[in-house]
């Protein structure tokens, strides 16, 4: 949600982060593959108990989430393969601060999987509805919105990160949003695919 209605508030920022990038020679694949590095040790941080720390290196990751897509446009270097390990690459940084919270919090480690198996149903109705409807907007696939979005998802898991042994809470709010998003999914899959 805030994903989609919020980017051209923070669009300027990510574009001069692009430009950085690529004044560096740095390709969107590139950047990807560093925002998934730095997501997979935010969650290796919270297994050892670096939690403020693990925030910032998730949304810095983030961001570099963001300026990859703004690279692959502004270098026409937009591919069907860059948009797979951007999607791959953010279910990966999504599971490792996940794992990471399960291994630091035994007592979440069910809860967690449930978590986990809500983002799995929620990214299979968008990545089968994705290749099935007709492309609309900037991105190189079909982008179905909904409640919880990237940035949904980090400010969740950010405060479960910071919550503690108290984020079970937490745990539970982002999964039924998650799965309200896989719901809202399935149900525009349904209108737009008869």
């Amino acid at each position: 949600m805030l994903d989609t209605h919020c980017r051209k508030y923070i669009q300027p920022l990510i574009g001069v982060g692009a430009e950085i990038a690529m004044k560096f020679g740095l390709s969107a694949n590139a950047v990807t593959i560093i925002a998934m590095l730095l997501g997979i040790f935010s969650g290796v941080l919270v297994a050892f108990g670096f939690n403020i720390l693990a925030v910032l290196v998730l949304w810095f990751s983030g961001y570099l989430d963001a300026v990859d897509g703004t690279i692959a446009r502004k270098t026409k270097s937009s591919s069907p393969f860059g948009t797979v390990m951007d999607i791959t690459f953010d279910r990966i940084v999504e599971g490792a601060v996940i794992l990471g919270i399960a291994y630091k919090y035994t007592e979440f480690s069910f809860i967690s999987l449930i978590l986990a198996v809500s983002i799995i149903i929620s990214m299979t109705i968008f990545l089968t509805t994705g290749p099935l409807a007709e492309n609309k907007g900037e991105k190189t696939f079909y982008y179905q919105a909904g409640l919880a979005e990237r940035t949904e998802g980090f400010l969740m898991l950010s405060l479960m990160i910071l919550l503690k042994e108290n984020a079970g809470v937490v745990i539970n709010i982002f999964t039924a949003m998650v799965l309200f998003t896989a719901f809202q999914r399935f149900i525009e899959a349904k209108k737009i695919l008869k």
